[in-house]
């Protein structure tokens, strides 16, 4: 996917012309253009030459984003707010002028304020000056005409378009007013000159634009505000850093470091680049890449991250990633090209976008002629067609969905979860069905001891044995072992004899004495195994723990239990996404003792063991058929199941951040992140649907409004520079709802709610009461509706979702009803059903 910078754009109708434009250039495969970040991301073989032809020829502008743009200090100026000042001084210099029109208009028509004696019954020169300050007030905001001229130009209007026509026929028709006055003046006097004072529009041609400019500042800094988490994270990246070089230290530029380069970190100093500590342990603070509050202890062999802190301790690492290849740079692309792509519930808003601004010139012009034919003067039917203009307002709805999306995208980066698209964003909140893999995800993914239970000796002389023998063998469960012994300062003894047999134990000489370790059955061969010992493995053995048994000299010493734990919250992350509404499914090659005992340790839903990394493909594939299944894993032997689930969420995934076969990346090793990433997508869902409502209704209940449709009921009408005050406010507003995002608290439970609900209130028993069915011969919607008309009139089908492009029909049952009469009902329709 190639991303370039898109200029010139203002409102969602000159998105829907660049992305119509680019469409249509041979190699796209597909197109997204926010209008958020002025930027398209193209799919496809598609030449730059070709690119920019089409983009240009639809009145904008085109350039590459290069590689090095990417950086930090880069992107961090791409982002760099120059808009908003720019509006500032523009809406400063409109605001004086404007003000100065108002008074000879307004003022002095409305509330006698006074004026200079020359202008006494001079109402000619009243009508000059407030024509001369309009023109200022247009000059000045000349933007809007040349944007929308140009537009109207490529036959692609947009609302400049509708700002700059609303404006220009409001002072077209004063000038010609004025003509009419002087005329007036030179045959009948003063008197008949003043009433054309009430038929001039002068102050709405100037207001017109000055209110839309509050707009649009009020809007620009609001945007910029969307961005704050982005920018947030690029002032992370530090400047410079300290490297050892021919055993001197020298602080370089951040640019000049290499992989390799071993750099210093003193207390309080910022790591860098990403490394891995080769001297010294400390506590390094986190908290900005992972949203965890707590320092993470390094030693040697360590991982650290650029842009984390070393609170405390000095360590002396070595490069591993550096440049555009840093953790943090990784994090910054992916907040920034999830911002950059669209959520399928935008699909609405482009298509509504692509015909908005032509419908709104037409249904002004519509209203001119109507109010002019009913003979109403010319002066009242422009003022109805002018408002039209300048209240529709197609900002709201281009910047529903973007805005929502980068806010949400800063809010989980901040708390360590990545979404790399908005689809992803999207459909992270319509999951039904969650499916953990086990080692790694719900449990540590380590063995570690868990029950130390001498027999014949104490504790310390059993865990010396067992270390003794241990020492030498390169198995996970010895490691564990060795690992427990260690922590309690208890060092093994020397070994003679040393013998590892596969899959069953090791054996050994300590102190003159034949010394074996291993399971049950290996060890029975060489000591006697009292009944207690045999009921005591058993019990270990249900609860999913590996018993390894110790004997010297045919006499058992005692046992070790060894397991991979459970994560300390993975029953916290599994009770809460229940409480979402999610039957939780745990995946695991373990056998099916073990799997069960995490499995209701940690209380899921569902078991399903002893499968292999090639078959949980399959699995979730079954799953996806009973709802939108997303499956949770490390992103590595979890690959394919990643890529085959609706959503693939990667967890744990440390430095490996940009790995392909997850839609999403949680930094942190903790299954609570997944709750609330469901939290957080369905908060950023919530907020478009909300900010996608308002954008409609303000628009269907706007244009009726300033079209006059009220008038004769119930006496409403608006006046352009009314229409010009709605029209900004309602961009500000969809923006700034999206900034309550970050109000959102995506670690508490308190306010979650399942997505269905029934009698009993669960994903499983709902599931139990819907059916889909495949059908065949669906072409468009009207077949859809068909088709949804013939299934509802069965009294056991309360819903049907019927969908042509997916060619399945979605029931919702109040009672069973067998495939027979289903067929019957869809091939009476005209259809073939096909299972």
């Amino acid at each position: 996917m190639e991303r370039y910078d898109i200029s010139g754009m203002s409102c969602a109708a000159c998105v829907a012309a660049v992305e119509k434009a680019v469409q249509k250039v041979d190699g796209v495969e597909n197109v997204s253009v926010s209008l958020l970040t002025n930027s398209m991301n193209v799919e496809g073989g598609a030449r730059f030459s070709d690119l920019k032809k089409a983009v240009e020829g639809a009145g904008y502008g085109i350039s590459k984003t290069c590689g090095s743009d990417r950086s930090e200090e880069k992107a961090e100026e791409k982002l760099e707010d120059r808009e908003t000042p720019k509006l500032i001084k523009r809406l400063i210099a409109s605001a004086v002028v404007t003000l100065a029109l108002m008074y000879f208009s307004m003022g002095h028509m409305m509330f006698g304020f006074p004026l200079p004696l020359f202008f006494d019954d001079n109402h000619v020169a009243m009508g000059l000056v407030q024509m001369i300050l309009a023109a200022v007030v247009m000059l000045i905001n000349k933007k809007f005409f040349i944007s929308g001229s140009k537009a109207l130009r490529h036959m692609s209007p947009n609302m400049d378009t509708l700002v700059s026509m609303g404006s220009f026929i409001s002072f077209a028709w004063s000038v010609l007013v004025l003509f009419g006055m002087t005329f007036d003046q030179v045959h009948s006097g003063s008197g008949a000159a003043m009433e054309g004072m009430e038929k001039l529009y002068f102050e709405s041609a100037a207001m017109i634009l000055t209110l839309i400019t509050v707009g649009k500042t009020l809007e620009a800094f609001s945007k910029g505000k969307t961005t704050n988490a982005l920018k947030a994270l690029m002032k992370l990246a530090p400047k410079t850093a300290v490297v050892e070089r021919d055993g001197t230290e020298a602080e370089i530029p951040i640019e000049e470091v290499g992989v390799g380069d071993v750099f210093i970190l003193r207390p309080g100093s910022a790591v860098p680049v990403d490394g891995v500590v080769i001297e010294g342990s400390s506590a390094v603070d986190e908290s900005a890449l992972t949203g965890e509050s707590i320092p993470v202890d390094k030693a040697v062999g360590s991982h650290v991250s650029s842009a984390t802190f070393n609170s405390s301790g000095f360590l002396k690492c070595k490069a591993t990633r550096v440049g555009n290849d840093t953790t943090l740079s990784q994090i910054i692309r992916l907040v920034s090209d999830a911002a950059a792509t669209k959520a399928p519930i935008a699909k609405l808003a482009d298509r509504v976008s692509a015909v908005f601004v032509p419908a709104v010139i037409a249904i002004g012009i519509i209203v001119f002629i109507i109010w002019f034919l009913t003979g109403h003067e010319l002066s009242y039917a422009l003022e109805r067609g002018v408002s039209v203009l300048v209240i529709s307002c197609p900002c709201a709805l281009g910047l529903a969905t973007p805005v929502a999306i980068m806010v949400g995208s800063g809010v989980g980066a901040k708390n360590g979860i990545l979404f790399k698209t908005a689809e992803a964003m999207e459909s992270a909140g319509k999951v039904e069905i969650i499916a953990l893999d086990k080692t790694g995800t719900i449990t540590e993914g380590k063995p570690e001891v868990t029950d130390l239970i001498p027999i014949t000796v104490n504790e310390d002389e059993l865990l010396k044995k067992a270390a003794s023998l241990e020492a030498k063998s390169e198995h996970p469960l010895a490691k564990a072992i060795m690992s427990f012994a260690a922590g309690r300062e208890i060092m093994p003894e020397n070994v003679e004899g040393f013998a590892a047999h596969s899959g069953s134990g090791v054996s050994a000489m300590i102190g003159g004495r034949e010394t074996a370790g291993g399971n049950l059955e290996f060890v029975s061969g060489r000591a006697a195994i009292p009944e207690s010992a045999r009921e005591e493995i058993k019990t270990l053995s249900s609860f999913g723990k590996t018993p390894l048994l110790f004997a010297s000299e045919g006499e058992l010493l005692g046992i070790i239990a060894v397991a991979d734990v459970i994560k300390p919250d993975s029953a916290k992350a599994v009770k809460e996404l229940k409480g979402l509404g999610l039957k939780v499914v745990m995946l695991t090659g373990d056998n099916n003792l073990t799997a069960k005992a995490v499995g209701a340790q940690c209380g899921v839903d569902e078991v399903v063991s002893d499968v292999k990394p090639d078959g949980k493909e399959k699995v979730i594939a079954g799953l996806k058929k009973q709802g939108k299944t997303a499956m949770v894993g490390d992103g590595i032997n979890d690959a394919p199941a990643l890529t085959s689930a609706d959503v693939g969420i990667a967890i744990g995934a440390g430095s490996d951040i940009a790995l392909d076969s997850a839609d999403i990346v949680l930094e942190n090793s903790t299954l609570t992140d997944v709750p609330a990433l469901i939290r957080l997508s369905r908060g950023v869902i919530r907020n478009i649907k909300q900010n996608l409502f308002w954008a409609f209704c303000y628009n269907i209940v706007g244009i009726p409004l300033a079209a006059g449709a009220f008038i004769s009921t119930l006496g409403w009408q608006i006046n352009p520079m009314f229409g010009a005050a709605a029209m900004s406010f309602s961009s500000v507003l969809v923006v700034t709802n999206a900034l309550m995002l970050n109000l959102l608290n995506i670690r508490s439970p308190k306010r979650d709610r399942m997505i269905k609900h029934n009698k009993t209130n669960t994903v499983q028993e709902e599931r139990k009461m819907e059916k889909t069915i495949q059908i065949k011969g669906m072409m468009c919607p009207h077949c859809e509706a068909r088709m949804k008309q013939a299934l509802e009139a069965l009294p056991e089908v309360d819903e049907a979702v019927t969908s042509h492009e997916k060619g399945s029909a979605v029931l919702t049952l109040n009672a069973p009803v067998d495939d027979a009469r289903l067929k019957q009902t869809v091939e009476a329709a005209g259809y073939e059903f096909i299972g």
